[in-house]
């Protein structure tokens, strides 16, 4: 499945099928975030969350990639991410986009 984050499919000719998301709520455990609150201490990157949120983009991908393909599409395009705050420690991540049938 092609994935793009522009608006369209170069040289060819697409048809919408609709928007189509992939969505997770991910915390890390209580000693890792207990350590997270001792790295602002110092400062510098967070590997942990880092690392949460990576895999939290990748299962949000995932899900709106199923969920195009349970429409039959090709491709994803115009794809964004969003993340927001649900609690201390967990963090919503949602990647959407528009599933497209390749016509060419």
């Amino acid at each position: 499945m092609k994935l793009l984050n522009i608006d369209h499919i170069p040289g060819k000719e697409i048809e919408a099928l609709g928007l189509v998301k992939g969505t997770i709520v991910q915390s890390k455990n209580f000693g890792k975030d207990f350590m997270a609150g001792m790295k602002t201490l110092v400062g510098g990157e967070i590997k942990d969350y880092t690392d949460m949120l990576n895999e939290a983009r990748q299962i949000a991908i995932k899900r709106m990639v199923d969920e195009a393909t349970a429409l039959g599409a090709d491709a994803v395009i115009n794809i964004r991410f969003a993340s927001s705050s649900m609690m201390q420690s967990a963090a919503e991540v949602v990647a959407y986009g528009t599933a497209v049938k390749i016509l060419d």
